[in-house]
């Protein structure tokens, strides 16, 4: 049976049809939803994508947190529905508290747009699970806002219930702890700032991201 994957857009996503397409290309099927739906319809995986939710105008992910479709997503994570947030997303995810932490403004306030080594930190994550601990990764970044920020107490916690999910191995953005991605404590909802699609094809430079994705459809 086919994992549909559903894919959040938000007014100023601009990578849903990416997502789409990788999805498609490794075997799934990705379905677009409107940030104003009531519901996911009868999807098995949930991706919020990257881009600019409602211009990011007031803070990064801040109003699309309060999209009708957001208490969708948010009754399926707490069930142990698979949802992933990728740039945008995590941004969105953090907002919504369905992530711990924050994303910050890249250190010296530069935006991002290249490629990143990243190393697979925990296998108890939807993305991670067919992985294994120390594999590296080259996955690129875009982004102004990707410094993951958070308490000492939350990085103790992050740290005690393995849901650091990636870390940079040459910190772009100042991240705590070289921070990439991280996950629940189920591991089911995961946030990261690198973009998956956009290395799910020879084409595009790397097939790496397209590791992480299998991971999705395979828990759908």
């Amino acid at each position: 049976m086919t994992t549909k994957v559903g894919v959040v857009v938000f007014p100023g996503s601009n990578c849903e049809q990416d997502v789409v397409e990788a999805v498609d290309t490794i075997g799934g099927s990705g379905e677009l939803l409107w940030h104003k739906d009531s519901g996911l319809g009868d999807v098995d995986a949930v991706v919020l994508p990257g881009g600019f939710a409602h211009g990011d105008y007031l803070r990064t992910g801040a109003m699309a947190r309060f999209s009708p479709i957001m208490d969708a997503v948010e009754r399926f994570a707490r069930e142990g529905g698979p949802v992933v947030g990728i740039c945008n997303g995590f941004q969105i995810l953090t907002e919504a508290q369905l992530l711990p932490g924050a994303l910050y403004k890249n250190r010296g306030l530069k935006f991002l747009c290249q490629p990143t080594m990243l190393r697979v930190n925990s296998t108890g994550s939807i993305l991670t699970r067919d992985l294994s601990i120390g594999d590296e990764l080259n996955i690129p970044i875009n982004h102004f806002e990707g410094n993951f920020i958070c308490s000492e107490q939350v990085l103790a916690q992050l740290r005690d219930k393995d849901q650091i999910v990636l870390t940079y191995q040459d910190n772009p953005n100042g991240a705590t702890a070289d921070i990439a991605g991280i996950s629940n404590e189920n591991g089911n909802v995961v946030g990261l700032m690198p973009h998956p699609e956009r290395a799910a094809h020879p084409l595009l430079g790397s097939t790496d991201g397209a590791s992480l994705l299998r991971g999705l459809i395979s828990s759908g």
